[in-house]
């Protein structure tokens, strides 16, 4: 396997913290949100950060699966992801719920393209048997 690209990022002082990349292109404070028991500050928190990646990369995947099969997506498609943080047991899991809306598709269509996209996004397929990820196109 030859690698692509390596992203590097530093944090320190955990969830209520700070977060860097390498490059400083990436330079942001953390905050704990009051749902978990925190203060709710200004930061970011990791699941923003992975809902964040992981909607930009599934929409990447899309627009590959949708060339292949030579549909045009607009411009105005788009995918939310929401990131949920639970307990299990001792340790925590994420979950995740993909939600897409494409103009001019409908959504048996656009359900379809994110099945197909699902197969090669990176992220899903990194999370593929143990994160719990649902999709639905509107």
């Amino acid at each position: 396997m030859s690698t692509l690209y390596t992203a590097q990022a530093t944090a320190t002082g955990g969830r209520d913290g700070h977060t860097s990349s390498d490059d400083g292109r990436l330079d942001m404070n953390l905050s704990v949100p009051a749902g978990m028991g925190g203060d709710d500050g200004p930061g970011t928190n990791p699941e923003q950060l992975f809902a964040a990646g992981y909607a930009a990369c599934f929409q990447g995947a899309l627009g590959v699966v949708a060339r292949r099969q030579k549909i045009d997506l607009s411009d105005a498609s788009t995918i939310t992801a929401r990131v949920g943080l639970h307990k299990t047991g001792l340790a925590f899991g994420l979950d995740v719920e993909l939600e897409g809306h494409f103009p001019g598709l409908s959504p048996e269509a656009g359900l379809a393209l994110m099945e197909a996209a699902h197969q090669v996004c990176p992220y899903s397929v990194a999370t593929r048997g143990n994160v719990d990820v649902r999709l639905s196109a509107v």
